[in-house]
């Protein structure tokens, strides 16, 4: 395989190499990359801008991720922000540090799988920023959308008695790392070793590859639902539930027997000698949405594919409890991702 130094390009022309090829699809998308700034036009729609910053060695871990998934989940990790508030991504603009161990062929992997995300998404690249690295790879992205102003939802928002759902399921990421990272062990110890990844395909796909959920989105718009609060998982279930509460000022009851968990992720979890409640509480990264309905809307929500109605909202004093399967409470704790966590 041809090794083209990023040196032998410089800044400039690294970038006209990336991006020679992007066209804009958005209608606000009037000036993209190749100027001093890019230009947008939204005519009055409410404008929402998120952005993400990823470090080799915290983040990501280029042992067991490949570039092209490196560059699709950097982009879905943006666009969730934006879906959670009930929002649509436009554009995003990319700024990379790299260091010398980098070729021009490694941000050509990295760029394919941030373009099939944004094709995927409909979403245009605008602009960005590279620079030297000392310390690996570091990916910061900024994406910018639109909401209706009488459709954008916060976190704030959540009233007592609301129900409170979640989409698809959870901790199968949080596992899928755990599998890498036990591959990555094995493998380290033995030039011969081989990683198991059979029957375990879709806890690898849900860390290396999520999808943002656009789709359950769509499904509350043409069902005239508008939560009154939502966040998107990031951190864990039991973390981005606590965020809610606290911005609502409200409490919850979030009932462990009906937690979406899905059959790989209990198998790999017993594999860990782990409690499967508490991967679905803690894991991070699912990408999934958390939102909160008015108790009216529970028939409407049933017509809602893909949706799994957890607990309810309850007032500030009850606090924020897990309801056990055998009907014990336990205080909700934030033991999800912490990025300032000493190690």
């Amino acid at each position: 395989m041809n090794r083209t130094e990023i040196a032998s390009l410089g800044e400039f022309g690294l970038i006209d190499h990336l991006t020679k090829d992007i066209q804009l699809t958005q209608p606000s998308s009037i000036k993209g990359v190749g100027d001093d700034a890019a230009v947008l036009d939204y005519a009055g729609k409410k404008i929402v801008v998120t952005t993400d910053l990823l470090l080799e060695g915290i983040h990501f871990d280029l042992v067991y991720t490949p570039l092209k998934h490196l560059g699709y989940k950097s982009a879905i990790v943006n666009f969730s922000d934006v879906y959670a508030m009930n929002g649509t991504p436009h554009q995003i603009t990319v700024s990379l540090g790299i260091s010398k161990r980098f070729t021009v062929e490694d941000l050509e992997e990295f760029y394919s799988g941030l373009k099939l995300a944004c094709e995927i998404y409909g979403v245009d690249i605008v602009g960005g920023d590279t620079s030297s690295s000392l310390t690996g790879f570091t990916i910061s992205i900024t994406c910018i959308g639109t909401a209706d102003k009488d459709k954008i939802v916060y976190r704030n928002g959540a009233k007592d008695t609301d129900l409170l759902y979640v989409s698809g399921d959870l901790g199968s990421s949080y596992m899928g790392l755990q599998l890498l990272e036990r591959e990555k062990s094995v493998f380290n110890g033995s030039d011969e070793a081989q990683p198991d990844f059979s029957g375990k395909e879709y806890l690898l796909e849900r860390q290396l590859k999520p999808e943002a959920r656009k789709d359950i989105v769509a499904l509350l718009a043409e069902n005239d639902i508008v939560p009154t609060a939502m966040i998107d998982i990031s951190d864990g279930l039991s973390s981005d539930l606590l965020h809610i509460c606290k911005q609502s000022n409200v409490g919850c009851q979030l009932f462990e027997e009906r937690l979406p968990i899905d059959y790989q992720t209990a198998m790999m979890a017993e594999t860990f000698n782990m409690n499967v409640t508490t991967v679905a509480l803690n894991g991070g990264e699912d990408y999934e949405l958390l939102f909160t309905v008015p108790l009216t809307l529970h028939e409407k929500m049933e017509v809602v594919p893909g949706v799994h109605l957890v607990g309810h909202i309850t007032k500030p004093e009850q606090g924020c409890y897990l309801v056990t399967r055998d009907g014990q409470e336990m205080q909700l704790r934030a033991q999800g991702w912490n990025p300032l966590a000493e190690e």
